[in-house]
Formats: structure tokens, C-alpha cells, sequence
């Protein structure tokens, strides 16, 4: 079954909304890791710049003073920062920032030492952007970003024909080839397991049917509900039952059976769109409708049997519905029986109505 699953999701290219959910996604599950991530680059700049403008007796200049504000600006709006678009653009400037920061950092060694720092320096700044929650393109912009400030051979007195350049050229080209590609994999790898665990939640929670919520689904949400709401609030909750559903079976067969269930979840859907609902298993249906008076309640449910009724679709279909007020101390299972005798007193009454449970 898993195999089954997993070569379903690989076959599937996924378009552009799920990706967009799976960044944000991606970004609120990291987003702790990016504020660490940041603060870690920021301490060991802080560090170097130290260590050169000090026992390196260069001095610790206005433009450090800068850079280690903007770089604490950036930090403390990521911080604050929720939405995953927004965050593309705030580390690209943090990069910028940084890259330039290490950049005048690494002017205070040695000439010789240039080329092997400005490595070092992009390789840490890649390494951090290839482990974040980055779309593409914004990945790409960070490698162009870093090298065009890092780049070895500019001011450096590195030539690219020298053979001190070719090794620096071919590490360059390495570290490179090797972030990206590390970074697309774990993209990649996250990406899949996101889509898998959003079609197991929701094979574990959607009737495969009538694509709405199931039993497993309805008990979760309606428990919350049961014990999240005021109790000054009334709560209702209804079963439905779809009429003489076996004759429509045993006349027309289950094909036809089966798009008269998804008929029935679709009117129960656009009926009752601001409440849980679900199908609880064969042709029966529940409905939670919490935070509304007794007044609404019988709108809405001799609108649900009007609907129903009114379907031009052949064959015809009636539904009954049982409605049980849910008082202090009643358990969901305690609510459902009292909405299943009440149901009962609707298929007996003649059936195409709804009635409440005394």
C-alpha cells in the first residue's frame, strides 16, 4: 500500500498552489532555524571583525558599526516575519549584507590570504542558504549574489591562468555544484515528504466516495468544537439519512447508489458550508452546527430536505434528518445517539423531514 502511495505522488507533478503551501509550510516549520541561522552568521562576523579591527590592529570602523546594525535589523524582521514571499526577499538582503560585510573584513588581511577567505566566506554563506526553506529561484540569486561579492580573482592578484587560480576556480566550481545540488535534493526530498503525508491525512480523513470529511475526521472536529465552544452557546447535531436508499441500490444497482450519496454530500456541503459535517458510512451523514439558536437550526434543515427534494436528477431522492440540542455535560457519542432516535422519529413520521429529539 505504501509503494502504492509513494509511486502515486512521484508520478504527480505538483502544481503551483501546492508548492506555494508547501513553502509557507516549510518556512513556519523552519522559521526558528532561520532566526538561529542568522544570529550564528551575524556572531562569527562579529567575531572576525573583532579579531582583525583589534589584535589586527585595523580598527573597528564606522562601516562595521553599519553592517552589525543592518545585519540585527534583518534578524529582528525575520523574526517577525510569517509569510514565506516575504522571507525570499529579506535573505536575499541579509546575504547581500553579509557578503559585503565579510567582504571588508577580509580587506583587513593580508593580500596573499584574499582568495582562501573570500572562499571560506562564500562557501559559509552557501552552505547556511542551501539548508533553508528558499524557493528556487531565490537559491539562484543567492549563488550569483555570493560570488559576484566574494568573487577570488576580483582585487585579489589572482589570476584565473595561474595555477594557484585554477585551484581556486575549480573549488569555486565544486562548492558550487555541490550546494546547489544538495540544496535542490533536500528541496526536493521535503517537497515529497510533504505531499505524502497530505494525501495519507487525507485518505485517513476524506471519504473516498463523496469527497467529504469521514467519521474518523468528524468525531475529531466535532470534539474540538464540543469543548472549545462557550457553554452559553447552543450546539446542535444532526444525522441524516438518506430514504429507501437499499430500493435505490436494489432497483438501479450500487453505480447509481454511489452518485446518489455524492449528490446527497453535495447539497449537504452547500447547505451547510459553515459547519462540520461528514458521512459517517453507508448512506448516513452528520451535521455539528455550533454557536446557532434552534430558529436557524430548522431553516437550515428543512432547507437541506427542500434541496434535496427539488434535484432534478433522476432517480429522486428524500432524505430524513434527526436533530439533538447538546446539554451541559453531554458527550459527542451521547449527542449522536440522541440525533439518531430523534432521526428515528422522522422515518417514522412519514419520512422527507426533519424532527428534534425531545
Amino acid at each position: 500500500m505504501l509503494r502504492t502511495l509513494e509511486e502515486q505522488v512521484l508520478k504527480q507533478a505538483a502544481p503551483a498552489a501546492l508548492k506555494n503551501e508547501f513553502a509557507q509550510h516549510d518556512f513556519e516549520r523552519l522559521h526558528g532555524f532561520c532566526i538561529l541561522t542568522y544570529m550564528a552568521s551575524l556572531s562569527i562576523w562579529l567575531t572576525f571583525d573583532l579579531i582583525v579591527s583589534f589584535p589586527g590592529q585595523q580598527g573597528f570602523t564606522f562601516y562595521s558599526m553599519v553592517f552589525l546594525a543592518s545585519l540585527l535589523i534583518t534578524t529582528i524582521v525575520l523574526s517577525f516575519t510569517h509569510r514565506a514571499r516575504h522571507f525570499q526577499w529579506i535573505n536575499l538582503l541579509f546575504v547581500l549584507i553579509i557578503a559585503v560585510a565579510v567582504r571588508l573584513v577580509i580587506e583587513g588581511l593580508p593580500m596573499d590570504l584574499h582568495p582562501v577567505w573570500l572562499i571560506l566566506g562564500a562557501s559559509s554563506i552557501l552552505y547556511s542558504a542551501s539548508v533553508m526553506p528558499l524557493r528556487r529561484w531565490s537559491f539562484f540569486i543567492t549563488v550569483v549574489i555570493t560570488w559576484s561579492v566574494l568573487n577570488p580573482f576580483w582585487m585579489t592578484g589572482t589570476s584565473i591562468t595561474e595555477l594557484k587560480g585554477l585551484i581556486v576556480l575549480a573549488y569555486a566550481l565544486f562548492l558550487t555544484a555541490l550546494t546547489l545540488y544538495s540544496f535542490i535534493t533536500l528541496r526536493q526530498a521535503r517537497l515529497y515528504n510533504y505531499l505524502m503525508s497530505k494525501l495519507l491525512l487525507e485518505q485517513a480523513y476524506v471519504d473516498a466516495l463523496t469527497g467529504i470529511p469521514n467519521r474518523r475526521a468528524f468525531m475529531a472536529s466535532a470534539g474540538r468544537r464540543l469543548k472549545a465552544q462557550p457553554r452559553e452557546h447552543e450546539h446542535y447535531l444532526a444525522m441524516v439519512d438518506i430514504d429507501n436508499f437499499k430500493k435505490v441500490n436494489d432497483a438501479y444497482g450500487h453505480e447509481i447508489g454511489d452518485d446518489v450519496l455524492k449528490r446527497i454530500a453535495t447539497d449537504i456541503k452547500g447547505v451547510m458550508v459553515d459547519f462540520d459535517y461528514a458521512r459517517l458510512g453507508g448512506e448516513e451523514f452528520a451535521i455539528y452546527l455550533a454557536h446557532v439558536a434552534r430558529e436557524e437550526v430548522e431553516a437550515l434543515a428543512a432547507r437541506l430536505c427542500q434541496v434535496v427534494r427539488e434535484q432534478p436528477t433522476r432517480p429522486a431522492a428524500t432524505i430524513s434528518i434527526g436533530l439533538a440540542r447538546i446539554e451541559d455535560g453531554d458527550s459527542l457519542n451521547q449527542a449522536l445517539a440522541k440525533a439518531d432516535q430523534a432521526l428515528y422519529q422522522s422515518k417514522h413520521a412519514g419520512k422527507d423531514r426533519y424532527s428534534f429529539h425531545p
